[in-house]
């Protein structure tokens, strides 16, 4: 492709995942998300609950002072309270929804473009009732987004059997979960993640297209499954030809191709592209960031 990438999608990276060492001190965390900010190639961070709440706010004015875009995710509310959004205990569902309508308060109160959750963890023997309980849960937390304003809510797909262990993995269990919220939901869609598909144990082709029309979201980075004792092993995101990974320029251009395809990239209505890559041990975050970016250059001229 010998369109410029920019004229598709905004490209976002999401903060904590870049700069692990943000949640060590005020400092760090600000010196971070301004490394971010004063990169023109970004116009989307991504972030979370801050872990210092003095700076929420302060962090908000400096991405509307970027010009930046802000989406905001509630996976490390979940992790951190042992939540579940499809637990099949009431009350722990109940206090998942609580919380998850915290995480939209605050996500309004920073002018996020979207608000992001994923699927908890679940047993075979009651996938079933696992499913109604999470379809409940997000119709709950859509029509309490919809009554505060207009921002889309999305589930991001994570693997079902090795890290996360999510129910929402499979594309099919995906596009039946998505098929059954939007009967009463016009305000949610899919997240899809080019670092889950090998989890997922589904090809990139296989993953994607199926739910082709229930993306409103999309992050890409790399994992490694091939060794448990690899330190970058399950949902770690390590960088663009990482050893024992998964994901390079191949799989970034044919993951890119299809979200083309099937109109997720576009030029009417440019949406997020965004970076989950991690530096590992001794790995300098600045050299991870580049190296992503060259990545998804050359991916993108050989679609």
């Amino acid at each position: 492709m010998n369109d410029s990438i920019f004229n598709y999608a905004k490209i976002g990276i999401v903060h904590s995942m870049a700069f692990p060492n943000s949640i060590e001190s005020e400092s760090s965390y600000i010196n971070s998300l301004k490394e971010i900010l004063l990169d023109p190639f970004f116009s989307v961070v991504e972030i979370g609950k801050n872990p210092f709440d003095t700076l929420t706010y302060i962090a908000k004015d400096l991405i509307h002072l970027s010009k930046c875009d802000l989406t905001y995710s509630a996976h490390s509310r979940l992790f951190k309270n042992k939540l579940n959004a499809n637990s099949l205990n009431e009350e722990l569902r109940k206090e998942t929804v609580n919380e998850l309508k915290r995480a939209i308060d605050e996500a309004y109160a920073l002018n996020a473009v979207n608000f992001q959750f994923l699927s908890g963890h679940w047993q075979e023997s009651s996938k079933k009732q696992a499913f109604e309980a999470l379809c409940k849960t997000t119709i709950e937390i859509c029509d309490y987004a919809k009554k505060k304003g207009s921002m889309p809510i999305c589930l991001e797909i994570f693997d079902y059997d090795i890290d996360k262990c999510s129910l929402i993995g499979k594309s099919e269990l995906a596009f039946e979960y998505y098929q059954r919220v939007k009967e009463f939901c016009d305000n949610f869609g899919l997240m899809v993640d080019l670092s889950h598909i090998p989890m997922i144990h589904e090809t990139i082709e296989n993953h994607l297209k199926p739910i082709k029309d229930c993306i409103i979201h999309s992050h890409i980075g790399n994992t490694s499954i091939k060794d448990k004792s690899d330190i970058a092993y399950g949902d770690n995101h390590p960088r663009f030809g990482y050893p024992s990974g998964e994901n390079d320029v191949k799989e970034l251009s044919e993951f890119l191709r299809i979200l083309l395809d099937c109109g997720y990239l576009n030029k009417t209505k440019k949406n997020i592209l965004s970076f989950e890559v991690k530096p590992l041990d001794n790995e300098d975050p600045k050299i991870i960031i580049a190296n992503s970016k060259r990545t998804l250059l050359e991916a993108w001229q050989l679609v």
